[in-house]
C-alpha cells in the first residue's frame, strides 16, 4: 500500500512492481495506491508466498518475511523503494461499475446521494440536515402501486456501524451457493458477489488525488435493494424477474434467457451474470458444501440478492405450523446474521413496531437514488462523525472516491 502523494514523488504508477530493499535483502511487490496511507510509509501484508499450504494457499502473493527481523518484527525503517517499470494487474472489484471514467469533479458532486454524512453537532442542531441535499420533483409513477395484505420485507443498513469487514460478503457467498470465480474472471469484471462493500473517500474539494493525505473513509454495503418500482422488472422480455406478494424482487432462474437487460437497467449494478458452469463436474465431496435450500445456478442466467428468501419461507412455514404470526427479528438473512457490528436490520415494513420500520422513522434514514422513483426497500442510516478538532464536514455530504469505490483485493 502506498499513498498517491508518495507514488507521485517516486514516479510510481498503480500496479507497478517495485523493489523493496533493506539490510541487503529485497523483495518485489506490486503497488496499490490508497488514499489515507501516511506519506513516505508503506504497508505490506504477511502470510503470502507460502509453499506448504496446499493447493489453495501455495504460490499466492509474495513472501515478505526476508525483510522481517527480530530487531524490527513490525516496523522496518530505512527501506529503499525502486520502480522496475514492470506492472502487475491487480484483481480488484472496487474499480468496477464506475459512474464514468472522466469528469472526476462532476462524479463526486453526484455521489452525495449515495453516501451521506454529517457531524454530530450539525445533526443535533438540525436532525434533518441529512436531507438538506434532497432535490427532486414530485415522484409520479407510470405503474400501479403494489398492495400488500401480509408482510412487506425491508432492510436497513447503518453506515455509522459498518466497519467494512466484508463478513456479509463471505456469508452471502456461502449461504447462496455463489461461485468463487477466481482472479482471471475478476480482472474481466465478472465477479459474482451478490453483495459488495463500496468504499468512499472524503477529501477537500481543492485537492487532486495525488495530493490526498488524510482522507476520511466510509463503507457502504450494497446489494439488490428490491425496488418497489424495479427498473429490472420493466425490461425483462420473459418476466424472469418478478415482484412477489411480499414485495421481493425475485428471480425465476429456469425462465431467464440471459438477455442482461435487467443488469443494464439496474442503477445500482447489483445483478450478476453467470458466464460459466462453475458448479459443473465437481467432486461429490465438494458438492456437499452447497446449501440444499438454494438453487445451484447454471451458466447463462442472471443472479442477485434474494433477501435470503429460503430463510423467509422456512420461518413462514414454521410459524404457520405453530399457528402463530411471524415475530419481528425471527427472520435473519445471512449478511445480518454474520455482521459483527449488527449494522444490518431486516424485517416487516408493514409492522409499525418492527425494528426496520422504526429505523425508517429516524431522521438519519434515507433512500439511495430516491430521485429515480424506484422506491428501494433497503434504506441507509447516514453516518455521524464527532471529531475532536471539528475538521469533519459541518453539513451532510457525499464522499469522493478514487475511481469508483476505492480498492478491494479479490
Amino acid at each position: 500500500m502506498m499513498s498517491p502523494a508518495t507514488a507521485t514523488e517516486l514516479g510510481i504508477a498503480d500496479g507497478e512492481l517495485v523493489e523493496l530493499e533493506a539490510g541487503g535483502r529485497s523483495v518485489e511487490l506490486p503497488v496499490c495506491l490508497l488514499p489515507g496511507q501516511a506519506r513516505h510509509s508503506l504497508a505490506v501484508a504477511l502470510g503470502y508466498g507460502r509453499t506448504a499450504a496446499g493447493q489453495v494457499g501455495n504460490g499466492v502473493g509474495v513472501d515478505v518475511y526476508p525483510l522481517r527481523t527480530l530487531a524490527a518484527p513490525h516496523i522496518l525503517r530505512g527501506v529503499s523503494v525502486r520502480g522496475t517499470g514492470r506492472s502487475h494487474a491487480l484483481a480488484t472489484t472496487q474499480d468496477h461499475f464506475a459512474i464514468d471514467t472522466i469528469g472526476f469533479a462532476e462524479r463526486n458532486a453526484r455521489a452525495g446521494t449515495l453516501v451521506r454524512e454529517a457531524t454530530l453537532d450539525a445533526y443535533l442542531a438540525d436532525p434533518h440536515v441529512i436531507h438538506a441535499h434532497d432535490h427532486h420533483p414530485p415522484l409520479i409513477s407510470l405503474w400501479k402501486d403494489h398492495e400488500y395484505e401480509g408482510e412487506q420485507w425491508g432492510m436497513a443498513v447503518d453506515l455509522n456501524t459498518c466497519i467494512g469487514c466484508n463478513a456479509c460478503v463471505v456469508a452471502c457467498q456461502a449461504e447462496n451457493n455463489i461461485p468463487v470465480v477466481g482472479r482471471e474472471q475478476v480482472l474481466a469484471q465478472r465477479e459474482m458477489h451478490w453483495i459488495r462493500v463500496d468504499r468512499y473517500f472524503r477529501t477537500d474539494p481543492g485537492l487532486t488525488m495525488g495530493e490526498v493525505e488524510d482522507a476520511a473513509v466510509v463503507f457502504q454495503p450494497m446489494a439488490c435493494v428490491h425496488c418497489e418500482n424495479a427498473p429490472c422488472e420493466q425490461v425483462c422480455p420473459v418476466a424472469a424477474t418478478q415482484h412477489t406478494r411480499d414485495g421481493l424482487n425475485a428471480m425465476v432462474y429456469n425462465r431467464c434467457v440471459g438477455t442482461r437487460y435487467c443488469s443494464n437497467n439496474c442503477p445500482f449494478k447489483v445483478r450478476r451474470f453467470n458466464f460459466f458452469n462453475y458448479h459443473k463436474e465437481l467432486a461429490e465431496t465438494t458438492m456437499m458444501q452447497f446449501n440444499p435450500e438454494v438453487t445451484v445456478r447454471a451458466r447463462g442466467v442472471m443472479e442477485k440478492c434474494t433477501f435470503c428468501v429460503q430463510r423467509i419461507e422456512a420461518k413462514r412455514i414454521a410459524a404457520r405450523n405453530e399457528r402463530r404470526p411471524l415475530r419481528d427479528g425471527e427472520i435473519v438473512p445471512a449478511c445480518a446474521q454474520t455482521c459483527p457490528t449488527r449494522a444490518i436490520t431486516f424485517g416487516d415494513l408493514n409492522d409499525e413496531g418492527s425494528a426496520v420500520s422504526r429505523s425508517r422513522e429516524e431522521p438519519r434514514s434515507y433512500a439511495t437514488l430516491a430521485e429515480l422513483n424506484i422506491r428501494p426497500r433497503t434504506h441507509y442510516l447516514a453516518r455521524l462523525s464527532n471529531p475532536a478538532d471539528g475538521g469533519a464536514p459541518a453539513h451532510a455530504e457525499g464522499h469522493a472516491d478514487d475511481g469508483a469505490h476505492g480498492k478491494e483485493s479479490a
